[in-house]
């Protein structure tokens, strides 16, 4: 019977009463916290999306197009080096230039 009517111990009521409050503060601050994050991700999906990025455009596993390949180059001389080898050709035969300068001419023409 003398337990019944023992005196509470007030330090144990109030040590208890400040765990309870930094929980409750703890909770209440990681809930704003989450709050805050939502509401940025609910302004990111409302704003229209932005360009592309670089993979975006093609899809998610799909590279972007390739250039196509360079033309081969050009074979043989071109029609105005054909022209100008008629030219050559013509003055060679009707001796305006010798066998050397018609040779060294030609192949300066030609590019080889």
């Amino acid at each position: 019977m003398g337990l019944f009517l023992r005196p509470r111990r007030p330090l144990m009521r109030l040590a208890a009463g400040a765990a309870t409050a930094g929980m409750a503060y703890r909770a209440g601050r990681n809930r704003a916290e989450q709050e805050q994050v939502n509401e940025q991700a609910r302004e990111a999906y409302a704003r229209p999306p932005g360009p592309p990025g670089p993979y975006e455009q093609y899809g998610q596993y799909a590279p972007p197009p390739q250039a196509p390949p360079p033309p081969p180059p050009p074979t043989g001389p071109s029609p105005s080096a054909l022209d100008q080898l008629e030219r050559l050709a013509h003055l060679h035969e009707s001796g305006a230039i010798n066998d050397a300068e018609y040779a060294a001419m030609k192949t300066r023409l030609i590019g080889g």
